[in-house]
C-alpha cells in the first residue's frame, strides 16, 4: 500500500490489519530461489512409500530468468507439499502460473488406472474428523493408516487434464474428498505458460455445499505411476489474494 492509500485507511479508521489483508499470501514462491538449489525445508517432499519410481522435481530458470520448479514423471508419483494457513474471508483467490510439455495420453480423470496428470495443484482444508459423516471418516482414517498423515479430509485439485472438458468438477477417482476441477485440458497450450486465478471460497462452496473451512497447505504434483507414461510440467508461484474491488 503507497503513503495515500495508508493515510486514507488511518482516516476510516482501519487497523493495520486491513493493509496486511490487501496483500497477497504466497503459497508457493520460487521466484525467490536460485535455480539449482536445494527445496527449502517448508517445501516438503511426499511420496508414497509403496512407490518405487518418483518424479523428479528442481528448480530451474524459465524463459524470462524467472526461478520456477520443474517437475517430470517417467510412470512415477511424488508431490511438494507447503503448509500454510491462509483465511479464504481474505483471501479467497489462487492466483499460479504453469507449464507442460507433454501429457500422459492415457490420463482419465474417471478411472483409477488414468488418475494421472501432467500438473496438478491441490488445496487442503482444515475440516476436522469429527465434521464427517461416520462412513468418510473411517475411509479417511483408514487411508491415513496405510498413506500417513498428509490425506486430506478434504482438498480441491485442479488439473491439467488430458482430454476432460475445461470446467469439470468431479469427484477423485480413489476418493469424494478430493475433488477435481479442470482448469486446462488437452495439448493445445503445451509448451505455453497459462496462468490461472480461482475463487477457491467459492469452488469449495460448489463441490462440497457448505463454507468452506481455513487452508492448511498445498500441493504440486506431476504424476504418471498409473498409466505408466511420461510428463513433464514447470511450476510457477502461486498466492492467494482478496477479491478485486467491484
Amino acid at each position: 500500500m503507497n503513503r495515500r492509500g495508508f493515510l486514507a485507511a488511518a482516516a476510516l479508521g482501519l487497523a493495520p490489519g486491513w493493509a496486511r489483508a490487501t496483500e497477497p499470501l504466497y503459497a508457493l514462491r520460487f521466484s525467490s530461489l536460485r535455480p539449482g538449489t536445494p527445496l527449502p525445508a517448508d517445501y516438503r517432499p511426499y511420496a508414497f512409500s509403496a512407490q518405487s519410481r518418483h518424479t523428479e522435481y528442481s528448480l530451474v530458470a524459465d524463459e524470462a530468468g524467472r526461478t520456477v520448479l520443474r517437475a517430470r514423471a517417467d510412470a512415477s508419483t511424488a508431490g511438494i507439499i507447503r503448509d500454510l494457513r491462509v483465511d479464504l474471508d481474505t483471501h479467497p483467490v489462487l492466483a499460479w502460473r504453469w507449464k507442460a510439455a507433454r501429457l500422459p495420453q492415457k490420463g482419465d480423470l474417471r478411472a483409477k488406472a488414468g488418475d494421472d496428470f501432467a500438473a496438478r495443484l491441490y488445496v487442503v482444508f482444515d475440516l476436522r474428523l469429527a465434521a464427517l459423516p461416520v462412513g468418510e471418516r473411517f475411509g479417511v482414517t483408514m487411508a491415513r493408516l496405510i498413506y500417513g498423515d498428509d490425506v486430506p479430509a478434504a482438498a480441491l485439485c485442479y488439473v491439467w487434464a488430458t482430454r476432460a472438458a475445461v470446467g469439470t468438477l468431479a469427484p477423485n477417482a480413489y476418493t469424494g474428498r478430493v475433488r477435481m476441477v479442470v482448469v486446462d485440458s488437452g495439448p493445445a497450450n503445451l509448451g505455453r505458460w497459462v496462468a490461472h486465478e480461482r475463487d477457491v471460497a467459492a469452488d469449495y462452496r460448489l463441490a462440497f455445499g457448505e463454507a468452506p473451512p481455513a487452508v492448511k497447505g498445498v500441493v504440486v504434483s506431476t504424476d504418471t505411476d498409473n498409466t505408466g507414461e511420461l510428463a513433464e510440467a514447470w511450476y510457477g508461484d502461486a498466492a492467494f489474494r482478496a477479491r478485486p474491488n467491484p
